[in-house]
C-alpha cells in the first residue's frame, strides 16, 4: 500500500508540473526569427528552399522539421511554426522537391525518403539546432515523416505524422484494391499536376461548362485519359497509378508498412474516424507497437483518434460530436515534442498510449492498446429476405439464420450509387463524414440488414470486418458494406465502411479473375471504429457495388484499370443462412460505464 500511496503522489507532483509547464508556455514566450529562403543542397545536388522560424535569442535549440507540398507561404504554417518558435524551438519548413521554391522534379512520393534524411541532418548541423530533431505535419506531410524515419537520421529522436497512410497504395490510391478516383483525380491531377494547367482549363466550379464539371469529368472512360480532360496535358504520376493497379513492387518501394522494423523513435499518431487516411493512422500505431526497431519505439508509439476528418473539429458531416470532441493539436505535438526533445515529464510519460473517442455517447476513453485487450470479436449474421432498400425485410442477428437464402441486386455503372458521406476528404466533390444514408437505402440496388431494437448498448472499438458470400455474373466487380447505426428518429449514421474489388480476393498483390456466377468467399477489411450503439438503436449494414465518385466504377468487364471504354450491367446475388454465413464481425468491447 505504501509503494501505491507513493506511487500516485509521484504522478501527481508529475501532473502539476506538467500543468506548471503548460502555464509558463502560454505566459512566457519568446519573440521569433524567420530566416527565409535557407538553400538545403541534397545528395544529388538538387537545392531544397526552406525558411527557419527559431527563438530571436542566439543559441543551440530542439528543431522540428516540416516538408510540404503547398508551400511554405501557405496560410496556416505561420502561425504554427510561430507557437513553436516561441516554446523554444527552431523549425524548418521546406517545399519538397518541384514544389514551390524548390529545385528538381515533382513525383509524388518518389524522393520523400531520401529527401526527408537529408533535410534531418542538414538541420542538425546548423548552428541553431541543438542536434536534437523532430518531425511534424499532417496527410502528405505524415507520409515524408515515415518514409524519412524508415532511413533513421542519426539525428532523428521523435516523430509525429498526423492523419497519414503508411501504404500508399492500400491507404491512399486504393481501399479493397478499388481505385480511390475522387481523391486520386482531384489531388493528383486538378490539385498537384506536374506542370502549370494550360489556360482554358481555368475554371471554377460555378463558371465551367457544364462537360467540364468535376462531376461530369470523373464519369469519363477510359479512366487512363483523364487527366486530358481538366490538366489538358498527361499527368505522368496519375497514369502511373493507374498502370500499377496491384500492390507491386511499384508500391512496396513507398510503403511504410513494409519498414516498420527500421525505424528506431518514437512516434504519435493522430487520426480522425472519418479521415480518408485512418486506417494508414491505425496501422501506423499497431506497427511501430509490435514492429519498431527498438524498445523505445515500440514502447513509445501512441495514437490519438476522433470523431473528425482531416483534422480534429467538433461537428462533421451530420454530426455534433459535443464540445468534448475538439481537441488542440498542437498542444498534444507540443506536450510530445517537450517529452521527447526537452525532457520534460509530462502525461506523455504517464497516460495511456491509445486515446479514442467512442461516437455514440460523445466520449474520449484511454486504452493500453489496439485491438482492445479483452476484446470480443462477434459474429452479425445477415438474414430475412428480399433486402433491396429499406423497404425489404434483410434482418442481422448475433444468432445463426439456419436457413439459406440469397438476395439479388442489379448493378449498373452507369447509375451508380452516389458517394454520401463516410471517408472521403479534402477537394473532392462529395461531403465526407457522418452523413445521413436513408436516401442511399432507397434504392434497389442496395441491400439493407437491420437488427432489432437494442435493449442494451453494444460498444464496438476496434477493426471491423465482414465475411460475405456472393456471386456475380462477370469476370469482376466490386462489394461495398457500411456499418451503420440507426437512431431512434430513423437517422442512419455510418460509423464503419470497407470495399473489396473482386479480383483481389486473394490479396491486393494477386489479381484473379472470376468465374462468372460462382460462389465465393470475400472477407472485407472495414475502417476502424470505436461506437456506442444505445438502446432503441438498431445495428445496420448496407451492401451495394458502387460508392461514386469516391470509387472508380467497376465496369464488370474483368478489363486493367482504367483502360474500359464501356460498361456492362452486373447481376449481383449475396448468400446468407445455411452454410454460407454471410456476416460482418465487430469488436465488442466493455461498456464505458464500466470503467
Amino acid at each position: 500500500m505504501m509503494l501505491k500511496s507513493l506511487r500516485a503522489s509521484m504522478l501527481a507532483v508529475l501532473a502539476m508540473l506538467s500543468s506548471v509547464h503548460a502555464l509558463l508556455a502560454d505566459t512566457v514566450l519568446n519573440e521569433v526569427r524567420i530566416e527565409r529562403h535557407k538553400a538545403v543542397r541534397m545528395r544529388d545536388g538538387v537545392v531544397l528552399y526552406a525558411d527557419v522560424y527559431m527563438p530571436a535569442t542566439p543559441g543551440r535549440y530542439p528543431t522540428i522539421v516540416t516538408r510540404t507540398p503547398y508551400g511554405v507561404q501557405r496560410d496556416g504554417v505561420h502561425q504554427t511554426m510561430i507557437k513553436f518558435a516561441q516554446r523554444g524551438y527552431a523549425v524548418v519548413v521546406q517545399d519538397v522537391r518541384g514544389r514551390y521554391e524548390s529545385d528538381g522534379k515533382w513525383e509524388p512520393f518518389r524522393d520523400e525518403a531520401k529527401d526527408g534524411y537529408d533535410t534531418i541532418e542538414w538541420a542538425a548541423a546548423q548552428p541553431f539546432s541543438n542536434g536534437k530533431v523532430a518531425t511534424q505535419g499532417g496527410s502528405y506531410l505524415g507520409h515524408n515523416q515515415w518514409q524519412a524515419a524508415s532511413l533513421n537520421p542519426p539525428h532523428l529522436v521523435a516523430a509525429f505524422p498526423s492523419l497519414a497512410s503508411t501504404n500508399i497504395y492500400a491507404n491512399w490510391i486504393t481501399m479493397g484494391g478499388a481505385f480511390r478516383l475522387s481523391f486520386n483525380y482531384g489531388w493528383g491531377v486538378v490539385r498537384m499536376p506536374n506542370r502549370i494547367m494550360l489556360p482554358q482549363y481555368w475554371h471554377t466550379e460555378a463558371f465551367t461548362p457544364e462537360e467540364l464539371k468535376y462531376a461530369n469529368i470523373l464519369m469519363h472512360l477510359p479512366l487512363q485519359d483523364g487527366d486530358l480532360q481538366s490538366a489538358g496535358a498527361v499527368v505522368p504520376h496519375y497514369r502511373d497509378w493507374i498502370k500499377h493497379e496491384s500492390y507491386d513492387e511499384y508500391w512496396k518501394a513507398i510503403s511504410d508498412e513494409e519498414r516498420f522494423d527500421k525505424i528506431k523513435v518514437p512516434t504519435y499518431v493522430s487520426g480522425g474516424w472519418f479521415d480518408i487516411f485512418v486506417m494508414g493512422t491505425i496501422n501506423g500505431y499497431v506497427g511501430m507497437k509490435n514492429k519498431g526497431a527498438t524498445p523505445e519505439a515500440r514502447k513509445g508509439a501512441r495514437m490519438i483518434i476522433g470523431p473528425w476528418g482531416h483534422g480534429p473539429s467538433q461537428k462533421f458531416g451530420d454530426v455534433d460530436f459535443t464540445a468534448a470532441a475538439y481537441v488542440d493539436q498542437f498542444e498534444t505535438e507540443l506536450s510530445f515534442f517537450d517529452y521527447h526533445l526537452k525532457g520534460i515529464r509530462n502525461a506523455i510519460e504517464t497516460d495511456k498510449p491509445v486515446r479514442l473517442f467512442y461516437m455514440g455517447v460523445n466520449q474520449w476513453r484511454a486504452e493500453t492498446d489496439w485491438p482492445i485487450p479483452g476484446t470480443q470479436f462477434k459474429e452479425l449474421y445477415l438474414g430475412g429476405e428480399n433486402a433491396n432498400s429499406v423497404r425489404g425485410k434483410g434482418t442481422l442477428s448475433f444468432d445463426k439464420p439456419t436457413k439459406a437464402t440469397t438476395d439479388t441486386y442489379r448493378y449498373d455503372p452507369q447509375s451508380p450509387v452516389p458517394t454520401t458521406g463516410g471517408n472521403n476528404c479534402c477537394g473532392t466533390p462529395t461531403p465526407a463524414g457522418p452523413r445521413d444514408q436513408r436516401p442511399l437505402e432507397q434504392r434497389e440496388d442496395v441491400l439493407v440488414y437491420t437488427s432489432a431494437f437494442l435493449e442494451k448498448p453494444v460498444t464496438i472499438a476496434g477493426p471491423v470486418k465482414m465475411k460475405l458470400h456472393a456471386a456475380t455474373d462477370g469476370r469482376d466487380t466490386d462489394w461495398m458494406v457500411k456499418l451503420v447505426d440507426v437512431h431512434p428518429d430513423g437517422f442512419a449514421m455510418p460509423v464503419s465502411e470497407g470495399i473489396i474489388r473482386a479480383k483481389f480476393r486473394k490479396g491486393l498483390d494477386k489479381m484473379k479473375l472470376l468465374t462468372p456466377n460462382q460462389v465465393y468467399e470475400y472477407e472485407i477489411e472495414m475502417t476502424g471504429t470505436a461506437n456506442v450503439f444505445r438502446p432503441g438503436h438498431r445495428i445496420r449494414v448496407d451492401i451495394t457495388s458502387s460508392n461514386f465518385p469516391q470509387f472508380d466504377r467497376n465496369p464488370n468487364t474483368g478489363e486493367p484499370l482504367g483502360t474500359s471504354t464501356k460498361t456492362r450491367i452486373a447481376q449481383q446475388t449475396v448468400h446468407h443462412g445455411g452454410a454460407k454465413l454471410s456476416h460482418i464481425v465487430l469488436p465488442v468491447v466493455t461498456d464505458l460505464s464500466q470503467n
